[in-house]
């Protein structure tokens, strides 16, 4: 690892490969109110990189390109992981990326963990985790409620 960090980035972010990056950047303005900072677009339109801000946050979008190894996830192949929003009101978020067409996964619901959290996948694949904290939560106490949860067959989180 090294000391030198290009610009604005000092953590980790997540960079989204998609079928049509264009309208991902234009979903994720309409559905977080992420800001576009810049693009570079290949001369035959496809869109090599971008970066968008969601908050303090940078994430990274970029086109598929088969041809280099970079695939955007399909329908039929889930992606293995997911990006954590924090948001001031996950139930209004959740509606608000839903009218910009998310697909709902789970319904805003109280967390045993200490967050309101929603779930939705985006038109492109990619699976978000809306929250924000309704308490705090000691990881004793986390672990407890953890527990109980599967004695109950509550798995839903």
């Amino acid at each position: 690892m090294t000391d030198k960090q290009p610009h604005q980035i000092t953590d980790v972010f997540p960079y989204l490969r998609t079928r049509d990056a264009s309208a991902a950047i234009d979903f994720y303005q309409r559905a977080f109110g992420a800001v576009e900072d810049f693009r570079l677009t290949e001369p035959g339109g496809r869109i090599g990189h971008a970066e968008l801000k969601l908050g303090a946050t940078t994430i990274m979008v970029s086109d598929e390109y088969p041809e280099y190894g970079i695939h955007a996830p399909r329908e039929s192949t889930p992606t293995g992981s997911a990006i954590h929003l924090y948001v001031q009101d996950v139930d209004a978020m959740t509606q608000q990326a839903v009218d910009a067409g998310a697909t709902l996964i789970m319904e805003p619901a109280d967390q045993f963990y200490g967050e309101r959290a929603a779930k939705v996948q985006d038109p492109f694949g990619h699976e978000w985790l809306l929250g924000s904290q309704i308490e705090e939560v000691s990881p004793e106490e986390m672990q407890r409620r953890f527990n109980a949860m599967f004695e109950t067959g509550e798995e839903e989180c």
